[in-house]
């Protein structure tokens, strides 16, 4: 697919800025994600993570050059073919989860993650939590120091830094994953449909605080937290022909 019109949009960061004076140099790209076709994000997977958080709902295209680290969201940077490469990029769709979260003031926090979304002891005192899954009750209490739902895209992310599963793109499920669980001990998380309504409560939320945090956003001192997948909300992403997301998932279940 060809696109008349590109934005270009650069972390701060020496190298992005760097390569964002060289591919404005050779190409002809706009820096106003509003008018244009797509959206070429400089920097690395968090710059590329705000990106998609300010600009998901202008429902453009997202193709990421990497000018950070681990760069798994990214594409590598070459200044040659840029045209040719969006051109014949692969789409990936990343559908977001949903997160309402109640505080123990009354007030709710509404957020979209496209990683995770996920629960943490804010306090020197273990969590407490009671975990339902479409309405039905799990685990009645799970003594822990947090708990994350994690999206396919974000399964290699903090889920896979506390044990959790890598879920293939397309599979159709969540990684429901405790972090540092003391009882029940033997519980490693679970898999849940891509449709499943998972609620989490917070038992003695005065005595044991909990924060919920979705991708950038934190509520602070909830006591129920309900998340789902924001159906409605796909973001598509673009990588070069045999560097696709979905590849790149599947690489890292087989990396030592």
């Amino acid at each position: 697919m060809e696109y008349k019109s590109i934005a270009c949009i650069a972390d701060e960061t020496p190298k992005a800025q760097s390569t964002y004076k060289a591919l404005t140099a050779k190409y002809t790209l706009t820096n106003d994600p509003h008018s244009a076709d797509i959206i070429i994000v400089l920097g690395g997977d968090g710059f590329m993570l705000h990106c998609l958080h300010e600009y998901m709902q202008l429902d453009k295209p997202f193709y990421g050059i990497n000018c950070g680290s681990v760069g798994f969201l990214m594409n590598e940077y070459r200044d040659n073919d840029l045209y040719s490469r969006l051109a014949s990029a692969k789409t990936e769709v990343i559908t977001p989860l949903q997160m309402i979260a109640h505080a123990r003031d009354g007030k709710s926090e509404h957020a979209l993650a496209v990683n995770e979304v996920s629960l943490l002891r804010s306090s020197k005192q273990v969590a407490k939590l009671r975990i339902s899954v479409d309405g039905m009750v799990r685990i009645p209490e799970l003594s822990c120091d947090g708990v994350l739902l994690a999206t396919p895209a974000g399964s290699t992310a903090y889920n896979l830094s506390v044990h959790g599963p890598i879920i293939p793109l397309g599979s159709g499920v969540l990684a429901l994953t405790p972090i540092s669980p003391f009882r029940p001990r033997r519980w490693k998380g679970a898999l849940l449909s891509h449709k499943a309504i998972v609620r989490i409560e917070i038992l003695d939320p005065e005595k044991r605080p909990v924060n919920a945090v979705a991708d950038f956003t934190e509520a602070t001192d909830v006591v129920s937290v309900e998340i789902s997948e924001a159906g409605e909300k796909g973001i598509k992403l673009l990588f070069d022909l045999g560097h696709s997301l979905e590849d790149r998932i599947i690489s890292e279940q087989f990396t030592p």
